[in-house]
């Protein structure tokens, strides 16, 4: 079979969010994510796979978010986000600044509603 875009397994990506395999499926299970395939059944996973796992890893281990709080986060994004790709997730290093006003205006409205979770939440 040949592949489009480039494609990891599940040992170099949990390598690189530096999280064992079984977080990666549970997560997968968790978060009601698929991954494609290999013909010997092996999970692939494309750059925008890898970012929404940082984003869930991020939510749950840096900013202390609940899976069930870590879900509403994402399905707001998903909700309010136009039909893009994960992969246009910016991280926190980066300065807003540097991001075009409609970016840093979203960012913004994000961060408020992240705020009025947690307050929700604890």
């Amino acid at each position: 079979m040949k592949y489009s875009k480039k494609q990891y397994r599940i040992g170099h990506v949990a390598k690189e969010l530096n999280v064992k395999r079984f977080v990666l499926r549970f997560w997968e299970r968790e978060f009601n994510l698929t991954s494609p395939r290999s013909d010997g059944g092996q999970r692939c996973y494309e750059q925008h796979d890898i970012e929404r796992f940082k984003l869930i890893k991020k939510l749950l281990y840096d900013e202390g978010f609940t899976i069930p709080g870590a879900k509403k986060v994402l399905e707001e994004q998903k909700e309010h986000k136009p039909q893009q790709e994960a992969s246009t997730f910016i991280p926190a290093h980066e300065k807003k600044e540097n991001l075009p006003n409609a970016l840093s205006t979203q960012i913004e409205d994000l961060q408020k509603k992240l705020i009025k979770l947690r307050e929700l939440l604890s």
